[in-house]
């Protein structure tokens, strides 16, 4: 079984732009390649984890979103990095889309996509991590049992000072490249 990085994709791996609805308003952070490469080198699988309310709003579609993440994809290959599988969440329980207006598991902070790739990609998730920027992707890895560090970009800063009692403690480091090197040396 494998190891993996799970990593938030809006505010940890790109800018947060509000409702990715444009490729040209995709920027990942200058550092992102690099991270997912010297993980990749290392021998994690990278799995990015990602909500995407904008579809159950219909604001976006699952074609773009499926379209973006292809576009990520192809700008970590042609720096080195692999991406190994995207999995996402449409749904919200007030949707304004019916079709999606759902409760589901996969919806953070609940741990349905990190198990739905575990189960995909044969992951050992006593040996992954997960980065994100906002206390419920923490709280979807610590519910999968992965180590989870808080990234200060995105909300990550704001979110940084006001930690959920119900959470455990978690490392908070300034970016991507950051939690790289932090999970490196353990």
């Amino acid at each position: 079984m494998s190891r993996s990085v799970f990593l938030d994709r809006d505010g940890t791996m790109i800018e947060d732009v509000g409702y990715l609805d444009r490729l040209q308003r995709l920027k990942l952070f200058p550092y992102t390649v690099d991270a997912i490469r010297l993980l990749n080198r290392a021998g994690f699988r990278i799995v990015v984890v990602t909500s995407q309310a904008g579809v159950a709003n219909g604001v976006i579609t699952e074609a773009f979103v499926k379209n973006a993440h292809e576009e990520i994809g192809r700008r970590v290959a042609a720096g080195g990095g692999r991406i190994d599988a995207f999995h996402y969440c449409p749904h919200s329980t007030s949707a304004a889309v019916a079709e999606y207006r759902i409760e589901c598991d996969c919806h953070k902070p609940k741990p349905g996509m990190i198990h739905s790739a575990a189960r995909d990609l044969s992951l050992d998730l006593s040996r992954s991590f997960l980065v994100g920027d906002r206390w419920r992707d923490i709280a979807m890895g610590q519910a999968a049992g992965v180590t989870s560090i808080l990234v200060e970009t995105g909300y990550g800063k704001t979110e940084s000072t006001r930690r959920p009692a119900s959470l455990a403690p978690v490392s908070v480091v300034a970016n991507l490249i950051e939690a790289t090197t932090w999970i490196l040396r353990q």
